[in-house]
């Protein structure tokens, strides 16, 4: 007989959160690095300035909005993705095949994605915050105030503002992130030289970040873009025109803080996950 450790539907909200805590600062500096108009500051300088300007502090403005939106965001496709997986994967007594991976994958990080926007959206602002005029400041207290302030002020309509993009982002990097990590853990244990352990967890998810990074960073500039705007763009399209005038690399500004944020995030998110698993999963027998 043995056993086998399967995951709860809330674990990977919690792995999420956990992770967002230890990366929330470079988050941060990703988001200043894409809503610069022009190029103006690197990685240091942009983590420099937002220091000597309100703090160290500073950097963890909007942890609160993080949170909430990996209860959201992440819960939502995790739970999606786990669940369906574990189900499939129990009654064709064998792995999926990496496309369904993919779909699945797909599927659940659109859902997350559209589920997450309010939150994302607040966290977005409350990050960039500190760029703007004092007068110009939203000034919110927590995720909450965030959320309600919007509602109150802009409409229920505001709240899903670049849902279309933060959906599509979700699908891209749940792909990067879910599908390529369990495909890279497969073929890493099949090959029979490392075990199922913290080394596997981390090679796979290190893989698994860096295909999520390449996939969402166009749609994460412009997501970031529309969230952080006071009306500008009249919607995706008008955004997508206004950004390809400043030519191709700007889909891809921050991509190295992106890169260096969204690694460590996702080779955190899934080394909390398996241990979540392992210590608290649900236990089955065959």
């Amino acid at each position: 007989m043995t056993e086998k450790r399967m995951s709860r539907w809330y674990f990977g909200g919690l792995a999420s959160c956990g992770a967002a805590c230890c990366t929330h600062p470079l988050d941060l500096i990703k988001v200043h690095l894409q809503t610069q108009q022009e190029v103006k500051k690197r990685m240091m300088g942009m983590a420099i300035h937002v220091v000597k300007s309100d703090g160290v502090l500073a950097l963890y403005n909007g942890l609160s909005a993080s949170l909430c939106r990996q209860m959201s965001y992440s819960l939502t496709r995790f739970a999606i993705y786990e669940t369906v997986r574990d189900m499939m994967g129990s009654s064709s007594q064998g792995p999926m095949p990496f496309y369904q991976k993919v779909l699945l994958g797909a599927f659940g990080g659109f859902t997350g994605g559209f589920v997450g926007t309010p939150a994302d959206m607040v966290n977005v602002r409350m990050q960039n915050d500190m760029k703007l005029p004092p007068e110009l400041r939203r000034n919110y207290k927590h995720a909450i105030d965030g959320l309600f302030r919007v509602f109150r002020e802009e409409g229920m309509r505001r709240l899903f503002s670049g849902a279309t993009m933060a959906s599509s982002r979700g699908a891209m990097v749940t792909v990067g992130q879910l599908a390529c990590y369990d495909q890279a853990k497969q073929l890493v244990l099949g090959t029979g030289i490392m075990g199922d352990n913290i080394l596997t967890h981390f090679l796979s998810s290190f893989i698994a970040g860096g295909c999520a990074t390449f996939l969402c960073q166009p749609l994460d500039v412009l997501k970031t873009r529309l969230m952080s705007s006071k009306g500008e763009y009249t919607g995706v399209t008008h955004c997508l025109r206004e950004t390809a005038k400043l030519g191709p690399m700007a889909f891809y500004k921050g991509l190295v803080p992106a890169g260096i944020r969204l690694i460590p995030h996702t080779v955190l998110t899934f080394i909390f996950l398996e241990q979540l698993k392992k210590y608290f999963g649900i236990c089955i027998i065959s």
